[in-house]
């Protein structure tokens, strides 16, 4: 039987279309949930064309994360989720839902982790902080996630020439075309039970 995922989305969903395109070819996995952190994003829209369910936990419906993710813990049960996929999931993760999912949750990070990583490290800042260190090499990575931000055992990484002439928005542009085949890549040796833990040391069969 295929492991069910489920995604975590914050915007355009474009990790999360690259997980779909990929199991249509190859059938890994069972994508059973979007949970998205807000209404009217573009993952909704994607998980409606693909016949997806998605349900929305915003913050503003909820009194602390506490409950939002209390809540979501009991929803990924009732569905029998086996993995967690954070494509692009901008939402503070407490502590407790991590221990509950331990070692079942994973993320994608554009950065060569341990550079440009953890607190305050998303979206454009990262690759703005990697421009002006002038760093020549920058990339992505997928990693489990633990209770320090972008601080559990690292999967895979593909890296990126940074050139002379990057802005902040073509090295997003030329790494996330990295994400979108480093992703479906990791989720399949996931589902396909092919990633094994030696402490922090990570081996793809």
């Amino acid at each position: 039987m295929k492991k069910r995922i489920a995604v975590f989305a914050s915007g355009g969903g474009t990790d999360f279309q690259s997980i779909i395109d990929a199991n249509k070819e190859e059938n890994f996995c069972d994508i059973r949930l979007l949970i998205a952190s807000k209404d009217g994003i573009g993952a909704i829209a994607r998980a409606q064309a693909n016949g997806i369910q998605s349900e929305v936990f915003s913050k503003k419906d909820y009194p602390d994360l506490q409950t939002l993710y209390s809540k979501l813990t009991y929803l990924l049960k009732m569905h029998r989720i086996d993995y967690i996929v954070l494509a692009g999931w901008l939402k503070i993760i407490p502590e407790s839902f991590i221990s509950e999912f331990r070692d079942r949750i994973i993320n994608i990070h554009p950065s060569l982790i341990p550079a440009f990583c953890g607190a305050g490290f998303y979206g454009l800042k990262v690759h703005e902080a990697v421009i002006e260190y002038g760093a020549k090499i920058s990339g992505c990575t997928v990693h489990f996630v633990n209770e320090v931000p972008d601080g559990g055992e690292i999967i895979a990484q593909t890296a990126v020439a940074v050139s002379d002439d990057d802005t902040p928005e073509s090295l997003q542009a030329k790494i996330l075309a990295e994400e979108h085949k480093l992703l479906p890549y990791c989720v399949k040796k996931l589902c396909l039970g092919l990633i094994e833990k030696q402490g922090r040391k990570v081996i793809i069969k």
